[in-house]
């Protein structure tokens, strides 16, 4: 997995236990051409890419690489980890009380091979007041999150409504990654 998230190493393991965590060196710039599935995919194939690339000699020749990443688009802006805690709580203010839409791309490469897919997710925060951004932003949890939440955190109890994914939201499309690593011969569920 190149992904250096503990969420999606979690995640991954409800899959499988054969894997080896690889953070990749790699520049995520999103390219605001695309949409914002295809935005995340590349950035998730980019991530694979440089970690097959770097590593393929020490690679079994069937390795394969999951690359995963995961934007948040606020009117279809995305929006990244924030700099500090006076960017969280910019973010967590402009998302109150408002709907967004999360994209988790994930690609999977191995030698000749590339198959990329995404999941889009709709997330509707509750009102929060002042107090209750400042509390949060103040757990620490926001500040390596895009977007500046976690869903699977103390987030959750800003989440009005999800339509869509859970998982993608906190990272990984499981459902959709084990049907698609069937699909490339890997037995899951082991």
């Amino acid at each position: 997995m190149a992904s250096s998230s503990p969420r999606r190493k979690e995640l991954l393991k409800l899959l499988t236990d054969d894997f080896k965590i690889i953070p990749a060196d790699f520049e995520q710039k999103p390219d605001l051409s695309l949409s914002m599935g295809k935005m995340a995919e590349k950035i998730a194939e980019g991530k694979a890419r440089a970690v097959f690339s770097s590593h393929k000699d020490t690679f079994h020749k069937d390795t394969l690489v999951i690359g995963a990443d995961t934007i948040v688009f606020f009117d279809n802006v995305p929006l990244g980890k924030p700099k500090n805690k006076e960017d969280a709580v910019r973010t967590l203010k402009m998302l109150s009380g408002k709907s967004h839409v999360v994209a988790t791309g994930t690609a999977l490469v191995k030698e000749n091979y590339c198959c990329t897919f995404s999941s889009l997710v709709k997330v509707t925060f509750s009102h929060m007041t002042d107090e209750e951004i400042r509390w949060y932003t103040e757990t620490g949890e926001p500040m390596d999150k895009a977007g500046s939440y976690g869903i699977n955190g103390h987030g959750a109890l800003f989440i009005e409504k999800i339509e869509g994914d859970f998982y993608s939201v906190v990272g990984l499309p499981v459902s959709m990654l084990k049907k698609h690593l069937e699909i490339c011969g890997f037995t899951c569920l082991n």
